[in-house]
């Protein structure tokens, strides 16, 4: 992923959240990341090029293991 791919992704998730302003919890914020990010997945596999690997995608955490969301359901 190069960088102005992230700069890219990150410019977007700053401008939607600009949009929405305030956020009702911490779920809310990942779905909205979540959105952004499978978008900017779609886009990669309509151009046919592939950026994170299954490997490297295995390595991500489930949301239920995720430290912020432990600590704010306890």
């Amino acid at each position: 992923m190069s960088h102005r791919e992230v700069r890219s992704a990150t410019c977007s998730i700053k401008r939607r959240t600009r949009v929405v302003g305030i956020f009702p919890n911490d779920p809310a914020i990942l779905r909205l990341v979540g959105a952004v990010l499978l978008e900017q997945h779609e886009h990669w596999q309509l151009e046919g090029r592939r950026m994170f690997s299954a490997e490297s995608m295995a390595l991500i955490p489930d949301l239920e293991e995720l430290p912020a969301l432990l600590t704010a359901s306890a």
